[in-house]
């Protein structure tokens, strides 16, 4: 990383990772400085052709740069490990995109709210309005969906980049794991898992050219976002099907529905938790602490599992079809407790989480 300009003490700082940048990016350092913003911008390993733009922008404010290209997770933590060794607190950061699709206007008022919300998480929410490339559209919409089964917090637009903390923040911020796009979906998954507050204040929807100069891959990038909570799935599968094999086996044995499923749920539960544990999540949670509270949690479970398995059964539902729904249900409230509560890491690292 080098740098190419001083910095000064400012009450706001916007921070701007760019890569392959044209005139957008100079429209949007400018406007943020009329209205009082100093401005950090981190080259992303952009190409020679950028180079103009970056001179550009580099008299107005500072300009950081890697020499390739890291992904916009790193070129945040970049931006924001900077600012924490050269900016006296307090101050607050508002993250803009610099393809000139956030305006002044909601970049202020977002700042503003992280002012008065000092602690909070406060994010630009677009509604999709208007004319919308259908990927960005759908793509929120399933991030939308992901996000609040597995954290449990309501959050309209996952995908924005328009994203404003004050101070405090930025420590743990800067450990949250990811690289490109994911970082910004794990940033939302650490505060949510923190109970650190998510705000929106709703902003304009701009997409330029039918957001040609987004430098998202739908493959890869998506795959990314997704890794953790399918990784999730995958633990969780197996431990539904060692569940549902052994239910099936001691009931045909022993005819105890009950019995059945205390033994089956105790042993699916010890399988699942030592995959995610070793596998999944490699947790940096104490063992003994997490364990403690997971055998809480799965008495818990396995008594809600048992009277709702008792319920549906006593309505004449077939005993082996009605275990499917009751796990389905216990996926969920498993995952939003371990999600919030039992494996909520201090200092913001990420860490373990498993399904009962």
């Amino acid at each position: 990383m080098s740098v190419e300009a001083p910095v000064t003490t400012a009450h706001r700082i916007a921070l701007i990772p760019a890569y392959e940048p044209d005139q957008h990016l100079i429209n949007v350092v400018s406007g943020l400085i009329l209205h009082g913003f100093e401005t950090v911008i981190v080259n992303d390993g952009s190409s020679s052709a950028c180079t103009p733009v970056f001179a550009a922008v580099s008299e107005r404010g500072t300009v950081l740069r890697h020499d390739v290209n890291r992904g916009k997770g790193e070129a945040l933590k970049t931006g924001l490990k900077y600012i924490s060794e050269h900016f006296n607190t307090p101050y607050t950061v508002v993250c803009v995109d610099a393809d000139g699709q956030h305006t002044v206007e909601d970049t202020i008022r977002v700042c503003e709210r992280a002012e008065d919300e000092r602690g909070s998480l406060v994010l630009g929410s677009r509604r999709f309005t208007g004319k919308v490339p259908f990927k960005s559209k759908a793509g929120n919409t399933i991030t939308r969906f992901v996000f609040r089964i597995s954290s449990g917090v309501s959050v309209y637009d996952t995908q924005t980049g328009l994203r404003a903390f004050s101070d405090e923040l930025i420590p743990t911020l800067i450990d949250i794991q990811g690289e490109r796009y994911e970082y910004e979906m794990n940033m939302l998954m650490q505060m949510a898992r923190s109970g650190i507050p998510i705000l929106e204040v709703p902003i304009e929807t701009i997409y330029l050219d039918d957001n040609a100069s987004s430098h998202f891959d739908p493959l890869i990038d998506s795959a990314k976002i997704y890794r953790e909570i399918l990784r999730f799935s995958g633990s969780s599968l197996i431990g539904f099907c060692v569940d549902y094999i052994m239910y099936c086996i001691l009931n045909a044995i022993t005819g105890q529905l009950v019995v059945s499923n205390i033994a089956a749920r105790v042993v699916s539960a010890t399988v699942n938790y030592t995959i995610n544990r070793n596998v999944v999540f490699k947790s940096k949670v104490s063992v003994i602490k997490s364990a403690a509270q997971y055998v809480l949690l799965a008495i818990a479970i396995i008594i809600c599992n048992t009277l709702l398995l008792k319920y549906l059964t006593s309505l004449g539902i077939n005993k082996y079809l009605a275990k499917i729904p009751v796990e389905m249900i216990m996926f969920l409230a498993s995952w939003s407790v371990q999600h919030i509560l039992i494996f909520k890491n201090p200092g913001g690292s990420s860490g373990e989480r498993s399904n009962l």
